[in-house]
């Protein structure tokens, strides 16, 4: 009878002591079963550790005027190592056409859309499903997709093509400056909100609930290659307008012709098509692509290096030896001493310390950052940054956003990491690229 006492007890004991480990002996120990996580090195790109420099004018920049220098702090982030290309591109143009395809013949042919997931958990609603095969010389999808194509009386020589003018890229996003908005927060007295938010087509609404900062848009997502022409006028450059994009000859070159708002619905399908891969991989999604502010692409520019005027460290624009360092106009009307005569294929020439390819020269970059003359007197000194959704009836100076780092046409000044300048966001130029940044959940390497 003792006997079994004891081993009753015994078993008792380890039994509570079980139950009690599991829930951290009464003492706070955190959520357990959460697992570690390395962020791994994304594809193409190259990490920009946190730092502290300088902002503001050297003394050499054309465009300094008053500008007053400020210190500020920049948290890690990644950096693609170069412009994005014409080909990758093209791969969202693709994906753009091939789902516009597979929503239009899911109409007659069902199986172009999943109402379930892969554990076959219900899906609403439905999504594109991708694993159906798309064969685009298929004679029972001719008419359902007869509205991709350029109408018969539009067509060059009577040449069947997919209609750029229907490639539109439509993406949701939440607004959260405007719900941090202390007027537009939840009220817990009245359990209601307050408030109103802009939407995206710059329109004024009242918030009803969570949803109202949800905001959705749609952007024409196919390059403009006419601005080859446009852009010079008394200048034969239709065949840049008519092969710079398409040709397999210019993949491997930044792209260009791409506006403001079309930089950064790709940076939105750049997130979407990896966070989608990694949810397929049950694993952790990560921070958004988007466009560097205008102070991380200087940080980034920069190379580490706290008072350098270019992006290789040094105060000249050539080698010992006579080498041109970068892609610009080095001299009046003479494109190619520089080894090209407009863009050159990305990576060129050397990387400055972070790894990043042609920061300065080959084409000028977009950033998420509005443009101020006086934006360097009131923006933060913890992550910078000015940003303004221009509306469609803005006047045409709120609709400037930064653009840095100079072009294969610009002069040696405009290559300076501390030069600012600006385009219209509505605009597309022969000279204009972007390359994507992520932000770092903090790692140091």
């Amino acid at each position: 009878m003792k006997k079994h006492f004891s081993i009753g007890l015994v078993i008792l004991t380890v039994a509570t002591f079980i139950s009690c480990s599991k829930s951290g002996n009464g003492e706070l120990t955190g959520v357990k079963g959460r697992g570690k996580w390395f962020e791994p090195t994304p594809y193409g790109m190259q990490f920009v550790h946190r730092g502290t420099f300088n902002i503001g004018p050297n003394d050499q920049d054309v465009s300094s005027s008053n500008t007053p220098s400020k210190t500020v702090s920049v948290d890690a982030f990644w950096m693609d190592d170069t412009e994005i290309t014409n080909n990758e591109y093209r791969q969202f143009i693709q994906w753009v056409r091939d789902s516009t395809a597979r929503t239009m013949l899911s109409e007659q042919f069902p199986e172009f859309m999943t109402t379930e997931d892969r554990k076959g958990n219900p899906i609403d609603p439905p999504r594109i499903n991708w694993r159906e095969k798309l064969d685009w010389n298929n004679p029972d999808y001719a008419e359902p997709l007869t509205g991709m194509y350029v109408p018969e009386a539009e067509r060059f020589f009577k040449k069947k093509e997919i209609d750029a003018r229907k490639l539109f890229y439509v993406y949701h996003w939440i607004d959260l400056k405007q719900a941090a908005r202390r007027i537009n927060m939840y009220n817990y007295d009245t359990q209601s909100y307050s408030g109103s938010v802009v939407n995206a087509k710059g329109e004024e609404e009242a918030v009803q609930n969570r949803s109202s900062f949800i905001m959705n848009d749609q952007t024409p997502i196919y390059p403009d290659t006419l601005c080859w022409i446009r852009d010079f006028t008394f200048s034969y450059n239709e065949p840049w307008a008519t092969r710079y994009f398409w040709h397999p000859g210019f993949d491997d070159y930044p792209v260009v012709g791409v506006a403001w708002k079309q930089a950064k619905a790709f940076c939105h399908w750049r997130t979407k098509i990896y966070n989608d891969y990694l949810s397929g991989r049950r694993e952790a999604t990560v921070h958004d692509y988007r466009l560097p502010t205008e102070v991380e692409w200087e940080y980034a520019a920069r190379g580490d290096k706290q008072l350098s005027m270019y992006p290789w460290g040094g105060y000249y624009t050539r080698e010992q030896d006579g080498t041109f360092l970068a892609n610009f106009k080095p001299l009046r009307g003479n494109y190619i001493e520089d080894g090209g005569m407009a863009t050159m294929k990305v990576g060129s020439y050397d990387p400055n310390d972070f790894g990043l390819y042609d920061m300065a020269g080959n084409v000028a970059e977009w950033t998420s950052s509005a443009y101020d003359e006086s934006a360097y007197q009131y923006i933060n000194d913890f992550n910078p940054n000015f940003e303004y959704n221009a509306k469609p009836d803005d006047a045409p100076a709120m609709k400037r956003k930064v653009i840095r780092g100079g072009s294969w046409k610009d002069i040696s000044a405009f290559l300076q990491v501390s030069t600012r300048s600006f385009e219209y966001q509505d605009t597309t130029k022969s000279y204009i690229g972007f390359r994507c940044v992520r932000s770092s959940f903090g790692n140091e390497f």
